[in-house]
């Protein structure tokens, strides 16, 4: 049987989730804290390859032992995390079949965009959430987030570099709001293109200045030009909150 962990993370000292040769990542760190109690050798394989900055409270991955791991699985995510550094926790670990496979049987991921929406930057809030501070329109926000809803080709909110097969993708739901001087845009789909929460970010927050309007944005998704779209936002402000499967 294998082992699917759900782990939370500030992505801020981190060069993202996939191990990388140009710094330190989540995954090396977390492989490194797995050696000690699975000694025999692992291998690890997460749902989600965050980008540098970007943090998460429900990333998952997925382990397989090459031997029996004497320490209980309830117990596994303490011992674990007693080797951590304190910016990386296991929150949760549950017994999965060796065929389990953490992004092919992903049924949808949700992630969260925040945003400091105040004319003065908020230290304590700096890692965690993207500074604006002009004023938006969170109706003309939330009007317009139905318009992302749906299987679309989302080219135009893929960053360049992306080596995908397809810009397919299916949006199930963006949901725009605020909390004093927080904004947040939720957005879950069935999975999410380079960039892509981002740039749907940076898009919204244009129609927030009123440089873009709703009606605007179908013509942009048709268009496939990311030019037509707004800008990547910054990574600090997005949270990847879950990965849903089934029975899991």
């Amino acid at each position: 049987m294998g082992i699917l962990f759900t782990i939370a993370y500030d992505g801020t000292d981190y060069c993202g989730w996939q191990i990388q040769k140009n710094g330190v990542s989540v995954c090396s760190v977390l492989e490194a804290a797995l050696h000690p109690v699975f000694s025999d050798g692992f291998s690890l394989l997460g749902a989600s390859r965050t980008d540098a900055g970007v943090h998460a409270l429900g990333q998952r991955a997925h382990l397989i032992p090459k031997s029996f791991c004497k320490v209980p699985l309830d117990k596994l995510p303490l011992v674990i995390n007693s080797c951590l550094p304190k910016d990386i926790r296991i929150v949760d670990a549950t017994s999965v079949p060796d065929s389990f496979h953490p992004i092919n049987d992903a049924k949808s991921k949700t992630y969260r965009y925040q945003i400091h929406n105040h004319k003065y930057e908020n230290p304590l809030l700096r890692r965690y959430a993207a500074f604006v501070p002009a004023h938006l329109d969170i109706t003309a926000m939330h009007n317009a987030a139905g318009h992302f809803a749906g299987c679309h080709d989302f080219a135009a909110f893929c960053a360049s570099g992306s080596s995908v097969k397809s810009t397919v993708r299916t949006v199930f739901s963006v949901d725009v709001e605020r909390c004093e001087n927080s904004v947040f845009i939720t957005i879950s789909g069935d999975g999410f293109l380079y960039n892509m929460v981002r740039i749907i970010a940076g898009t919204l927050v244009d129609i927030g200045h009123r440089k873009l309007s709703a009606g605007d944005l179908p013509a942009v998704i048709l268009s496939k030009d990311r030019a037509a779209a707004g800008k990547t936002m910054p990574p600090q402000g997005l949270t990847l909150m879950e990965v849903f499967y089934d029975n899991c």
